[in-house]
């Protein structure tokens, strides 16, 4: 079994990415003006999340594991390996109300709605509408 190698996606690879979320959760659609962090090995992707970007903040959003590689830690790591992106502005991701133990542990605090960017705050309602069980977080170094 070859390394594990977590780095920025190449804009040449970026079809892969929509292929992985295909497969294995079809809601997700990644955009070329994200910035994408993958995990991979063996020339595979196994693991991936995106940074969509706003004026001064940007909202974690797209995580995704493999199926076969779930409770392995691998989520924590491609956090952990993508910290210099979470650095870079204040970081809010909508969490799955299961996940938020993984999002605390990895530095994000639950938040208040009204303590989101509006245009955020106002994605996450839409988002509760059609059924998502979401928890507003913040990154706090």
């Amino acid at each position: 079994m070859s390394k594990l190698r977590f780095h920025a996606l190449e804009p040449l690879r970026f079809p892969l990415i929509n292929r992985f979320y295909k497969s294995y959760y079809p809601a997700g659609k990644a955009k070329k003006d994200e910035i994408i962090w993958i995990g991979e090995q063996d020339g595979s992707i196994i693991c991936c999340v995106r940074f969509k970007q706003f004026e001064q903040y940007q909202l974690l959003t797209g995580m995704l594991v493999h199926p076969e590689k779930r409770s392995t830690g691998l989520a924590k790591q491609l956090l952990n390996a993508s910290q210099n992106q979470i650095n870079k502005q204040p970081c809010f991701c909508f969490a799955f109300s299961y996940l938020e133990e993984l999002y605390a542990r990895a530095g994000f605090e639950t938040i208040p709605d009204n303590e989101l960017p509006e245009p955020l705050e106002s994605r996450i309602r839409r988002y509760r509408q059609s059924g998502k069980d979401l928890i507003p977080m913040r990154y706090e170094h």
